[in-house]
Formats: structure tokens, C-alpha cells, sequence
């Protein structure tokens, strides 16, 4: 069974990926969007939440304009990529990591108040992980739009 279940769950999923309501309560305004009742909007999240189609619901700024950022990534074995991804995303200053096709196959994105929480978020994952972390700070800016259709 799909843990993304009817046309509701992929309206959801697909159309508030930007554009998320910032009004006092947000979850009665995709209620009205999308019909049905706020609490019927936060359990499907619940749910998706859960099941793994939902990281975060949360604002995305840009690098270093509140607080600071880096881009990281760290040579995992294969085997043991499951668990460090885990742990890494377990970090409230993550925003989301990644798998990549390369010996650093982990990549992900620190975010915190300040460039001396970042390195210490770093250091924190190292010591956990007992793996190298390579810091990429930023150097120049490109906008990537991240979101994008789910369902056509």
C-alpha cells in the first residue's frame, strides 16, 4: 500500500512545497484549500510525516541571511549509511541530507544562529559518527528551486 493514499495526500505533497500559507492558523487555510478539516490536514501529515514523505515543514531562507549555514558531506561506508544518515538528520540544525554517488556519498545542510554553532554542529556529527566531516561553506550564491512536481 502507498503511504501517499488519495488525490488529497498528492495536493498536499505537491502544491504547498512553496507557498505555504503564513497566515495565524495555516492549517485551516490548506483546509479550505484543499477541503476538509485543519485536524483532517494535520493527521495527514502526521501520517506522511511518519511514513517518510515529509522531513520538515519549515521556512527556507537564504544561506546566511538569518543565522549561518554550510553545505557538508562525509565519506560513509555503504553499509553503514543507513544509520549515519539517521543520526545525521536526528540534528535539529540539519535541513535535509542526501545520498550521493561518490565516495562522499552523505551530503547535507547545517543551519544555526551562528557560524560558531555551525562548526560545533559539525564537530557534534563527527564525534557521533566517528567520521571525517568535510566543511563546503558557500562561496558564491545560485538559486535552485527545490521543489517540484510530484504528480502530472
Amino acid at each position: 500500500m502507498s503511504i501517499v493514499t488519495d488525490s488529497t495526500d498528492r495536493r498536499l505533497l505537491d502544491e504547498f512545497q512553496r507557498g505555504f500559507p503564513l497566515v495565524p492558523r495555516p492549517f485551516a487555510e490548506l483546509a479550505a484549500r484543499l477541503g476538509g478539516s485543519p485536524a483532517e490536514i494535520l493527521d495527514r501529515l502526521g501520517r506522511l510525516t511518519a511514513a517518510g514523505a515529509v522531513a520538515r515543514i519549515g521556512a527556507t531562507f537564504r544561506p546566511n541571511r538569518v543565522g549561518s549555514s554550510t553545505l557538508a558531506a562525509m565519506a560513509v561506508p555503504p553499509a553503514d549509511l543507513p544509520r549515519v544518515a539517521a543520526l545525521v538528520g536526528a540534528f535539529d540544525e540539519v535541513n535535509h541530507n542526501y545520498e550521493r554517488e561518490h565516495r562522499l556519498n552523505l551530503w547535507f545542510v547545517v543551519t544555526a544562529e551562528d557560524a560558531g554553532r555551525v562548526r560545533a554542529v559539525l564537530a557534534e556529527i563527527g564525534a557521533a559518527t566517528g567520521l571525517s566531516v568535510l566543511d563546503l561553506p558557500m562561496e558564491r550564491g545560485y538559486h535552485l528551486d527545490l521543489g517540484f512536481p510530484l504528480w502530472r
